[in-house]
């Protein structure tokens, strides 16, 4: 038969915690009201936050860092997710399976703890992994895209051009670097969800 612990011992203590007790501790997810809002039974997704409510418009300025893991498997995901929460006080801007049975991770926080989450995620994701990035100040236009606002097109367009990749990292680290070095606008980011795991994102500007 079971018996109920003593009142005395205390709070459980996960086991990671105690293996390292100099690990931060995991970050609580907030209240109501906050900007974020629940993703599904599994992780947490932010809220674009841009100068418009579209997502979309002129590129300029400094984000956060970020970091994203793909995997080739959704069990993989889980875990993956789980131990780089454990590790680093990140949020975890998105968690979720894309096709063709990938399994992407997007997380934020400090340059110190994105950095230490992401490598604890490669080394429990290694044998899944497909891509990974990590970019200390990503453009905010991208990553609000990224996030699922709702892109704007302008109603006159000058040249307009696709960035297509096989992975969703490879996707958002070209169209990271094309805003950085160029006056653009980005239109719209699909990341592998519904389009045989492929990914693109558009862009409008000057021919030159």
């Amino acid at each position: 038969c079971r018996t109920a612990a003593p009142s005395n011992w205390g709070p459980t203590v996960s086991a990671s915690r105690r293996r390292d007790p100099s690990r931060r501790a995991r970050p609580t997810p907030p209240a109501n009201g906050d900007p974020w809002r629940s993703e599904g039974a599994f992780g947490f997704a932010a809220h674009a936050r841009t100068e418009g409510p579209d997502a979309a418009g002129p590129v300029g300025g400094t984000g956060p860092c970020v970091a994203l893991i793909e995997l080739a498997s959704i069990a993989a995901g889980f875990e993956t997710t789980d131990a780089l929460r454990k590790e680093a006080a990140v949020q975890v801007l998105r968690a979720r399976a894309v096709s063709p049975g990938k399994f992407i991770i997007l997380f934020s926080g400090s340059v110190e703890d994105t950095t230490s989450a992401w490598r604890r995620a490669l080394e429990v994701g290694a044998d899944s992994l497909i891509d990974q990035l990590l970019i200390p100040n990503i453009e905010p236009t991208l990553l609000a895209l990224v996030r699922g606002g709702r892109p704007a097109v302008p109603e006159a367009l000058d040249a307009v051009g696709i960035i297509e990749t096989l992975s969703v990292a490879s996707t958002i680290r070209a169209a990271d670097i094309a805003a950085k070095t160029a006056s653009i606008r980005l239109l719209d980011a699909q990341l592998a969800v519904g389009i045989g795991g492929k990914s693109y994102v558009t862009l409008t500007g000057e021919v030159s």
